[in-house]
Order: structure tokens, then sequence, then C-alpha cells
């Protein structure tokens, strides 16, 4: 079923860029749906590298099982996504799903099966037959296209209530480079890799290694950095594809050449307005919430601190109720299991100061606090002054809403 767009919703969409040697097309294979594009078909020129960060959940599945196992080759023909079943808890016939839609989609482009990437999203425990794929995925790569992106946005999408997109542009050698991107993601988010799918696009030359080292450092501060209800997914995944297509730039082999961190950069920008935008998504969300920790013994304790007061319920409803209630906040820190002084915590939401030295601030205003929290971004700041250690999670209020929704996902 459908549900009302989220409130945090862009009020406009980007045009993004069309990546030279990247075309797609959409397609209705009736996987849970009807009448919805299900199908995403994504074909890349020969030459192109892939990189990708997955899941670490040990109940994986198979389309990241297969992912993870043709990541190593580091070059990529196409990609497939299906949306409406997540191929996951699906034992043999799962796997034996991905090999067929594989072979499928390589004869459709003219690769080799393992130079095919794919991603399922949507139920868990209920086989795909990848049969609907036959034909299908002819047919959609007799009309690739380069744009508009819109389109593969939202073939991706289950639950979401609004199309994520995101792109940027760089300067290397001269030569402008684009990156494109898009994303799937508004229940079971705390990932602990990516978002549930995200897929980015560019045609700067770069080596698979490079890229991969770029992934792997970006998705720490973006898609890592993120959680809407402390549930990772089985079927996260993030891939990053590069067609090198951009003219007149030598290849980029070594991620200590300073090009790598140019192109690193904007890659930085479209992850995180990606993963931003699964927050600002999340199942019922009408807040988006900015969990800041500093003063800890590390960056790394900071980090487990925010999530522990960002996953925490008892907090998210709180921010849901328009309530300032501060102590909720001492809780998750509390419970965190990382170094902390109580009589050295500070809060602040906002700019105004809740709590201080272990107590409640004696400038504290009420009237204030409550006005502040019925704002639709909010920002929480714990300092613990013990350190230099800091970490942002980015996070959502949770609502009735959330409960209405995967009530009946199976519906």
């Amino acid at each position: 079923m459908a549900h009302p767009v989220s409130p945090l919703a862009p009020k406009s969409y980007p045009e993004l860029a069309a990546i030279a040697g990247v075309s797609f097309a959409t397609a209705e294979a009736g996987i849970k749906y009807k009448n919805r594009t299900d199908v995403l078909l994504v074909s890349f020129e020969p030459g192109t590298t892939v990189a990708g960060v997955l899941t670490r959940s040990k109940c994986s599945s198979a389309a990241v099982d297969w992912c993870r196992k043709n990541l190593s080759a580091g070059t990529a023909r196409a990609l497939v996504v299906n949306s409406g079943n997540a191929n996951a808890f699906t034992g043999v016939k799962g796997r034996e799903s991905v090999r067929l839609t594989a072979d499928i989609a390589a004869k459709a482009v003219g690769c080799a099966p393992s130079e095919i990437f794919l991603a399922s999203t949507g139920v868990i425990g209920e086989p795909l037959d990848a049969g609907k794929f036959a034909g299908v995925l002819d047919q959609m790569a007799t009309r690739l296209a380069d744009a508009p992106w819109m389109e593969p946005a939202r073939a991706i999408m289950t639950t979401d209530t609004f199309p994520k997109l995101a792109g940027a542009t760089a300067e290397i050698d001269g030569v402008t480079v684009s990156i494109s991107g898009i994303a799937k993601g508004s229940g079971m988010i705390a990932p602990d890799m990516a978002t549930m799918l995200s897929f980015v696009f560019t045609d700067a030359p770069l080596a698979a290694p490079v890229l991969q080292a770029l992934l792997a450092r970006h998705v720490k501060t973006s898609f890592n950095a993120i959680t809407v209800d402390s549930d990772t997914s089985t079927s996260d995944t993030l891939l990053a594809f590069a067609t090198g297509k951009a003219d007149g730039i030598e290849p980029i082999t070594d991620i200590a050449d300073p090009r790598a961190e140019i192109v690193g950069a904007a890659l930085a920008d479209v992850l995180f307005d990606l993963a931003i935008q699964v927050v600002r998504d999340g199942e019922g969300a009408t807040k988006q919430v900015t969990v800041t920790v500093e003063g800890a013994v590390s960056d790394e304790s900071a980090f487990r601190i925010a999530k522990s007061i960002a996953d925490s319920p008892l907090v998210k409803t709180a921010i849901a109720g328009e309530d300032a209630n501060w102590g909720r906040v001492v809780m998750a820190v509390g419970k965190a299991g990382e170094p902390a002084d109580r009589d050295k915590l500070s809060i602040r939401f906002g700019d105004i100061l809740v709590a201080r030295d272990g107590e409640r601030a004696g400038s504290y205003d009420e009237a204030a606090t409550s006005a502040y929290m019925r704002g639709e971004e909010l920002e929480l700041t714990v300092g613990l002054g013990l350190g230099e250690g800091r970490a942002t999670v980015y996070t959502c209020d949770l609502t009735h809403g959330y409960i209405t929704i995967n009530g009946d996902y199976r519906s």
C-alpha cells in the first residue's frame, strides 16, 4: 500500500547529469506489486570498474553474496535491481535465482554472468522467481537511455515515499567529471556499511582499487552514520561504477594521486546527500535529528554513544512528541557501555544548554526549549568532558506512522 509522502521530502529534485558509458531502463515484472515499475537494468560500456560495500549481516541475501563474489574482479557490464522481494533467507532457491537472473541479464547485454551485479529489496523469506526476468530484461536492453534518472530512482523504491537522487561534479586536469547517484531506504535502516540500496555512477577514470578505497572511506561519514530504527538489513548494498569515459584524463590508478582526493570529495557529497534523504524518509518520520557527541575518549567511543542516543526508542519518541526530555539522553549515554562521567556531562538542544555538570542547567528555559523542539530539523549535542573524541549520527523521530507501516508490511 502507498503511504503519505514524508513531510521532510525535498521540494524539488535535481536533474542528474547523464554519465557517458551508462544507460538504463525500467520495467514492470510483477514481482510483488501491479502497475508499478520494479526492475532496473543499468548497462555499462566495456572498461567500467566497480567497487562496493555490502552488509555485514550474518543473514545476507543471495544477491549480496553474488556481488561479494564478483567484486574482486573489479569490472562490470550491467546492474540488475528489483524491488518487492529481497531474495534473502531463501536457501538454495535464492542462489539458483541469482544465477539464473545473471544468466538472463548477461545474454541481454552480451557479457559474462560474472560481470553482472545484482541487488534485491523487499520482503525477506519469499522465494524470488527469476523466470519473471525472462523476456523482460531482453526487452529492456533494446530501449536503454541515459536519462531521466528519476525512473531508476523510482523503480528501486519499496516503502520509500519519495525517490532519492543526488549529483555532483569535479574538475580534473581541466575536465569536468560527473557523479550521479540514487538510493532507496526508509525502514530497516541502521547500516553497517551503506544503505539498503544505493548506486553511484561516474565518468571519472578510476581504477577499481582507488574507487574501492574512496567508497570505503566516505561511507563512514554518510551511510554508516545514519539510523532510522537500529535494524541492519540483510540486503544493504552500495555499489559505485566508474566508466572512465570523461575525455582527456589520464587514469587514476593510485589512491595517493591528488586527483583521487578531488573526485573523493565530490563522491562524499553525493553519498552524504543520499544518506540524509534516507533519514528524512524514515518510516513515519516528521523530524530530522543530528546527534553529536564530543569530548569522548576517542572518535570510536563518541560514535557508539551517539548511536546509542540515536537508536533509543525513548529518545526518538520524546522528539516525536516535541518533548525536550533530556533525561532520556542521559539514559542512552549511560547504557552505551562507553567511558562517561555523569558529573561532567552536558547536553544541548540546538544552542540551548539544558544540562551541565551532572544536573539540569541553571539557565534552563522550558518555554524556549519546547519552542525549539517544534522545528523539523533538530540538533542534539552531548559533551562528555573526557577527551577529544567526536562523532555525529543522523536519525529521525519515531512516530505511530512507523508502527502502521511495519504492522501491515506483508499485507
